[in-house]
């Protein structure tokens, strides 16, 4: 895997950043080991209260904690962007907690945590769990979504139900300290993965925070005062050579890693990054679980679409690059097209519409702007918009160019269109659209950087045709998570979804990580989560045949009411109520 761009891939560990206070360090990790062995002390039901006072205290900070990541990323406060920082910071923890306790007190009262969830069957003998909706409220709040964490092939659900709830059913067990190296761009994966990491795994965590995030150090340590207080927890700063000291300490058991590839290999392999070093022993004598990210396809099944249509994929797409500037490890950055698609000019119009007219907004990720200059510079058919904000590239070359193998970290889109030829004709049972989608299949496994993510878009009535040829397709994507109509960074923010890479990468070929995190339902043996939601809005999701009352949804950056809607969305994450759900509809029905 070609690693990103920019800082988000080139930080050396060797090079030094904030003072490195070694003392104050050891303090740290010596506290977090007692914790642990308080951790593995603890009840259930222990355990789920102290995970619930959390989830109160993130509540009283979210507010704050919204302001300040809005200010890191340059957001005036009155654009609807600040949705963004609403929505994947303090929502997302919020749930996250919620549902993990929930589950715990599942546990606790001699249940699973997979008692009532739909269970069905792939073809490929893979059992799936339906994990959204999860209640009659969500059920309503995600009205026409739905999202399903597929187990690996050969598990059975007996095997599934009795090793559900992962590490939190073996009380007593002291997992040690890890080091979680959080990311620089969403708010919430620190705390998430300090979440998993507890329950899942029985260690307490030394958060160190990315640079870019340092302002939101003290909002960090008051969201998450229980667990510090109950020496589960250190959230610290520093640059390099404090993440380098940390992952060579004796005391910490274990690394987890969200960045970049070349991140990972650099303190795994050393500096010496080359092939024959990895011949050898790794530099890091611990093991290491990662989020890294990749090159995410859209690919778009042809069909018959409405100029609505046209328009609303084309901002559905736009959103999968263009949320949080494009500096997010899930967004699209290839989007796969049928060549012979009657409306495929229509559809490039609409796209290119949509990244010149959507809210300008600049690179504010450090590396982002050399980035786009880099993009630019590696291809030869490009496209400018937004004053050079954003760029669109054509991918025609028969090898592999930087757009399918390097995450750019940035407002870059590449588009590959794929003939079909007479691969359509030598099955007279097969539409072209299947043979498309097979295609497009494999140029995303074989051809593309990464397993994080995959999207597919289709409308309803092709759906139905191709019925259980397109869920063969789906099943043959090898990536972590599906997103069929929607954004894949849903996944994200569904606590009860699993989020990581397709499994099967090792610490020499790593490419988007190894390991899984969030899993609310702590869920054994996962393979990938698959997410649905509607080709349409409402009311033309009703007009087109899908039962589905959903706006468009706050995510979109073109959204004129995600600002409100983030918040009362938080609102709702903190204290469910039915009576919140009124409000939250009027906002996102504004959009």
């Amino acid at each position: 895997m070609t690693t990103d761009a920019n800082t988000h891939a080139s930080e050396n560990l060797r090079t030094p950043g904030h003072q490195l206070d070694t003392a104050r360090l050891d303090r740290a990790i010596t506290s977090l080991g007692s914790g642990a062995r308080t951790w593995a002390d603890m009840s259930l039901s222990q355990r789920a209260q102290l995970l619930e006072r959390t989830h109160e205290s993130v509540a009283l900070s979210a507010a704050r904690w919204t302001r300040i990541a809005s200010d890191i990323k340059g957001l005036e406060p009155e654009s609807q962007l600040v949705g963004e920082e609403w929505t994947s910071g303090p929502y997302a923890a919020l749930t996250g907690f919620a549902a993990v306790a929930g589950s715990l007190r599942k546990l606790a009262a001699g249940d699973s945590p997979l008692d009532g969830v739909e269970k069905s069957e792939t073809a490929g003998g893979r059992l799936t769990w339906k994990v959204l909706p999860t209640d009659m409220r969500e059920s309503i709040l995600f009205h026409g979504f739905s999202a399903e964490v597929w187990t690996r092939p050969g598990i059975s659900a007996d095997q599934v139900r009795s090793e559900s709830g992962l590490g939190a059913t073996q009380l007593g067990t002291v997992g040690g300290v890890s080091l979680v190296l959080g990311a620089g761009n969403i708010t919430s994966i620190g705390p998430l993965d300090v979440l998993t990491e507890l329950v899942a795994h029985n260690r307490t965590s030394l958060l160190k925070i990315n640079p870019n995030l340092s302002p939101l150090l003290t909002v960090y340590r008051e969201a998450l005062g229980p667990l510090i207080e109950a020496d589960l927890l250190r959230v610290v700063e520093g640059g390099a050579e404090v993440g380098g000291y940390l992952s060579e300490h004796p005391e910490i058991a274990h690394v987890h890693i969200t960045g970049s590839a070349a991140t990972h290999d650099r303190i795994v392999w050393g500096d010496d990054d080359t092939r024959e070093a990895r011949a050898g022993a790794p530099v890091l004598d611990k093991p290491i679980t990662s989020e890294l990210g990749g090159v995410s396809p859209v690919i778009v099944v042809p069909g018959r679409w409405s100029k609505a249509d046209l328009r609303y994929q084309a901002e559905n797409i736009a959103t999968m690059r263009l949320h949080n500037a494009g500096h997010n490890c899930i967004a699209a950055q290839t989007v796969v097209i049928d060549a012979d698609w009657r409306q495929r000019e229509e559809f490039l119009e609409e796209l290119r519409g949509a990244l010149e007219r959507i809210e300008q907004r600049d690179p504010w990720y450090p590396g982002g702007r050399s980035s786009l200059r880099q993009a630019e510079s590696d291809h030869d058919q490009v496209e400018s918009f937004s004053q050079g904000r954003r760029l669109l590239v054509s991918i025609d070359s028969d090898e592999a160019e930087e757009v399918e193998t390097t995450e750019y970290f940035a407002a870059v889109l590449g588009v590959r269109a794929i003939t079909v030829g007479s691969r359509a004709q030598e099955d007279s049972q097969s539409p072209r659209a299947v043979a498309f989608l097979q295609l497009a299949v494999d140029y995303a496994n074989d051809r593309l950087a990464g397993t994080l993510g995959a999207n597919v878009v289709i409308a309803p009535n092709d759906r139905k045709v191709l019925g259980s040829k397109f869920d063969a397709e789906i099943e043959r994507l090898h990536f972590g998570a599906i997103g069929i109509n929607v954004w894949t960074g849903l996944a994200f923010l569904t606590s009860t979804a699993t989020w990581g890479a397709f499994p099967g990468h090792t610490l020499d070929d790593v490419q988007s990580g190894i390991g899984v995190v969030h899993n609310g339902l702590l869920i054994p043996h996962t393979e990938r989560t698959v997410i649905s939601g509607p080709f349409r809005p409402f009311p033309r999701s009703v007009v087109g045949g899908e039962f589905s009352l959903f706006p468009k949804p706050p995510w979109f950056v073109t959204a004129r009411s995600a600002a409100r809607t983030g918040q009362a969305l938080t609102k709702f994450a903190a204290a469910p109520s039915w009576a919140k759900l009124p409000g939250i509809f009027f906002h996102a029905f504004r959009a």
